[in-house]
């Protein structure tokens, strides 16, 4: 007796026969090839280079910046996200597509509200995210075919696909159908928060922060 693995040799080799199209398991199988991703490179600052209270969370302030897209892959209205890493509170909005000029318009409006307690924002390498330096400063990418660099945002993104699931078009939604996903999240208590919700601990911190900033600009 031979082993299935010779068997298989055997028949790719032409020595009996039999032909990969008689197997028909074997035909719908796709093949097993190591693949390397193709190099490429980061448009800005590594997830390296960030401060390490960032990367620990022991920190207000930090964010990952992220857009989920629709049925078309990009080419309708997608929805931007912005997670801050210490309390895990979301921000969601819709805008028109995928690209740096959408994203900055809609970041803009954040940062006119929030901009004053944003220390840092980490994105992928993506299109969309190439000027985010005309916004704010201190920006990092994370590497490359990474997600783990991004672990919160891609969390929340399993979240957001409950309520808008794959090959949604986002043409059909309209702003409060994406407000109400995010009140769901910032309003569902967490564990790692001691059972909190985001909100509460996002609006905890944002009150002591702008405190300390204010004592520091009276101070000096």
């Amino acid at each position: 007796m031979v082993c299935m693995a010779t068997l298989y040799n055997y028949i790719d080799a032409q020595l009996i026969e039999v032909r990969n199209i008689d197997l028909l398991e074997k035909t719908r199988r796709r093949a097993i090839r190591n693949h390397l991703a193709k190099h490429k490179r980061l448009i800005g600052r590594s997830i390296e280079d960030r401060p390490k209270c960032a990367n620990s969370r022991c920190e207000f302030g930090h964010f990952g910046i992220d857009t989920v897209v629709g049925k078309r892959n990009g080419r309708e209205s997608v929805i931007l996200t912005l997670n801050e890493r210490q309390s895990h509170c979301e921000f969601m909005c819709l805008i028109d597509g995928k690209d740096a000029d959408s994203v900055n318009c809609a970041l803009r409006e954040i940062t006119n509200e929030y901009g004053d307690i944003i220390r840092t924002v980490t994105a992928d390498n993506g299109t969309e995210f190439t000027k985010l330096n005309d916004i704010l400063t201190d920006i990092y990418y994370a590497h490359p075919y990474r997600s783990c660099d991004r672990a919160t945002n891609e969390a929340h993104n399993r979240i957001i696909r409950r309520d808008i699931p794959k090959g949604t078009s986002l043409d059909a939604l309209a702003p409060d159908d994406v407000r109400q996903v995010k009140n769901r999240i910032n309003h569902l208590p967490q564990r790692i928060l001691g059972y909190k919700t985001p909100e509460e601990v996002f609006y905890s911190e944002l009150k002591r922060t702008r405190h300390h900033l204010s004592c520091q600009t009276i101070t000096n």
